[in-house]
């Protein structure tokens, strides 16, 4: 007999993880209490699932976890092959580029525009700026904010920024996309509209992770779900673990999209069809097109040069007072004869 369904699962692996804050300053040495107690679960490639419980019940630090924003204090993180707890910086780096995050503040940098705010990990990257302008403008149509691309975040509704949000998390095609209370500053239609959104995501292939306390959506959206209570996991419809969930019904969470029949239509309530995103359209068949970039960006947009990054010629580091001025070259002694 073979290991149970959740221990073969490599997308998300909690074992038996417990995570403790600092409790007593930053120079005290002291740790409080533990905010997430023996927390065991799985998730599959593929699946979404809703992250569940009221305030303070350990959400935003699994959620912290998964996008490797901490190490557990002790149990195994697994997330997209890595186990974290013991990796080095340098192993966690290329993984945190497989992974988007929506905040619920949605932290969008005020002095950059949306287009910019959206770039911004791709340029992080290093990807070129005149290959990195096909794939920000397709990903703002998706959200349906192509006509907003030049506009302030403090230019744009609530909705708005929370899409331009989404956008950022997933303009590098991510494998794990995790959200933190998304739909917590918005109104029941912008809500669905989000929704929708991450129900595409996650039909195109990308595993996705919601944390939220607002019932309607999840009775909206069916899906399976973790309830956290405490910082302990309760079992919500004996998905624990993922092992009974699969073994019932294989199509709850499968491996990896395998068509329509993976993914039936009547699984989620369909939102409006002024809501549905993205277009029926997307992607289109020859995306990127052969011809990109054209000859005008590739003047407006150069290729940097390869140092950059060097501080101009003219910045020099000042003398150091302490040390004798620099002497000037060795001259043979004058000659008085």
């Amino acid at each position: 007999m073979g290991p149970p369904a959740w221990q073969t699962a490599r997308m998300v692996r909690f074992e038996a993880v417990g995570l403790r804050y600092p409790g007593g300053g930053p120079h005290s040495g002291s740790w409080g209490p533990e905010a997430l107690v023996d927390v065991t679960f799985a998730l599959p490639q593929g699946s979404f699932t809703w992250l569940l419980g009221p305030s303070g019940a350990g959400k935003s630090s699994v959620l912290r976890l998964m996008h490797l924003a901490l190490r557990p204090t002790r149990g195994e993180v697994e997330v997209l092959g890595l186990r974290t707890a013991r990796a080095s910086r340098a192993a966690l780096a290329p993984v945190r580029r497989r992974i988007g995050v929506v905040f619920q503040d949605f932290r969008l940098l005020p002095y950059l525009s949306a287009f910019d705010n959206v770039a911004l990990p791709l340029r992080l990257a290093g990807r070129p700026e005149a290959s990195l302008r096909a794939d920000v403008t397709e990903i703002l149509r998706w959200v349906g904010l192509g006509a907003r691309a030049e506009a302030l975040p403090q230019e744009l509704s609530g909705g708005e920024q929370q899409r331009i949000a989404i956008a950022r998390a997933v303009v590098h095609r991510p494998a794990l996309l995790v959200a933190d209370e998304p739909t917590g500053n918005l109104d029941s239609h912008q809500a669905r509209r989000l929704l929708a959104l991450l129900r595409e995501m996650n039909r195109l292939g990308t595993t996705v992770v919601v944390a939220t306390h607002d019932e309607d959506l999840v009775a909206r959206f069916p899906a399976p779900s973790l309830l956290l209570h405490d910082g302990r996991l309760h079992d919500v419809e004996g998905v624990r673990g993922a092992a009974s969930a699969v073994e019932s019904d294989p199509t709850i969470w499968p491996e990896a999209p395998q068509g329509e029949a993976a993914y039936p239509e009547d699984r989620f309530a369909e939102p409006p069809p002024e809501e549905t995103y993205p277009p029926a359209d997307y992607p289109p068949p020859d995306y990127p097109p052969a011809d990109y970039p054209p000859e005008e960006f590739r003047e407006e947009f150069p290729e940097p040069p390869r140092q950059a990054n060097r501080p101009p010629p003219y910045i020099q580091r000042p003398p150091d007072p302490r040390r004798a001025p620099p002497r000037g070259p060795m001259r043979p002694p004058p000659d008085h004869g």
